[in-house]
């Protein structure tokens, strides 16, 4: 009963995500054998030869975060091999956001909700907070550099207009590369879209394999609807979550009345996440990717919840 109680505070913070959870999954950086120039640019994973940290974000059946859970509730699996949790303890620490913010033809009278979504965000952003904004449509473009005043990137949202084909996949590259230049170690990129590709140069197994490879966390707030839908935003929906998922975050559906309660879900999973450590059983420097699943045993007396975390991570090699 204790457990429950502690656990009926179901923490509502606000801003509004990460990079690319779930909760997320941040391991230390992989040691990567020489590459092509295009390759050894892109974001590693950060994964310590000896141990892995799993960052994982829990929300009960109403999507709402869930805080005050202990070590015991949790169980990790490697390659379907669990493993022994050697570290746990609550994260909670300021956090580098891009806004990866579709300007696209097909966004039209959608633009609207969109502002909307990312005033909500930046609204309730914590100072510590550092922020970047890009615009995408047929190519991405750095509007707004790194920086802690979100004045300019509201000015830059508030008088856009929505033209050409979405660049979504180049989008993301583009801001899960301009998220190292970030010194803070907990990143995110938030993007506000239909989900409609159509126009980029990177390919969507290009883009997982770059976000298998970084450590940041990706949200997305899917802003649907509107008349004649062309085939890529029909499959907007299943693309955006597809593309989140893999870096342990999650796909919210854009809604008027909800766009505060959405900020606050995304705020809270950005700033607070459980973090689990272990020691690999399987110690051997292949290289390869290791996938891994994290389970949630809830305390007697709560509903099921579910977890959110990076799906795995790329081993050392030598």
């Amino acid at each position: 009963m204790g457990n429950a109680r502690r656990l009926a505070g179901l923490a509502l913070c606000a801003v509004l995500t990460a990079p690319f959870g779930g909760g997320q999954v941040a391991l230390d950086p992989r040691k990567q054998p020489a590459a092509s120039p295009e390759r050894s640019q892109r974001p590693n994973l950060r994964v310590d030869t000896n141990l892995v940290l799993v960052p994982v974000t829990v929300c009960d059946p109403m999507n709402r975060p869930v805080t005050g859970l202990e070590k015991e509730n949790f169980r990790v699996l490697e390659n379907n091999v669990e493993q022994t949790i050697t570290h746990f303890a609550m994260d909670d620490e300021p956090v580098a956001v891009g806004l990866a913010f579709d300007v696209s033809g097909s966004m039209g009278a959608k633009l609207g909700m969109s502002r909307l979504a990312a005033g909500a965000f930046f609204r309730l952003a914590n100072p510590e907070d550092e922020f970047f904004l890009i615009l995408f449509d047929d190519r991405p473009r750095l509007v707004v550099p790194l920086t802690q005043d979100t004045g300019e990137i509201k000015s830059q949202i508030t008088f856009t207009s929505s033209k050409g084909s979405t660049a979504l996949v180049d989008a993301v590259v583009l801001g899960l590369h301009e998220l190292k230049k970030s010194k803070l170690t907990r990143k995110a990129l938030l993007i506000i879209s239909d989900g409609g590709e159509n126009n980029s140069r990177y390919n969507d197994r290009e883009l997982r394999d770059l976000v298998r490879e970084s450590d940041a966390l990706i949200y997305a707030i899917g802003v649907f609807g509107g008349g004649g839908r062309t085939r890529e935003e029909y499959e907007g929906p299943r693309y955006l979550t597809g593309m989140v998922e893999q870096s342990g975050g999650r796909m919210l559906p854009a809604a008027a009345n909800e766009l505060p309660d959405i900020a606050a879900k995304i705020g809270i999973e950005l700033r607070n996440r459980y973090i689990l450590g272990y020691s690999p059983a399987n110690q051997q420097r292949d290289g390869r990717y290791h996938p891994v699943q994290v389970k949630v045993a809830p305390p007697r007396g709560l509903p099921p919840l579910k977890a959110f975390w990076r799906r795995g991570y790329y081993a050392p090699s030598d």
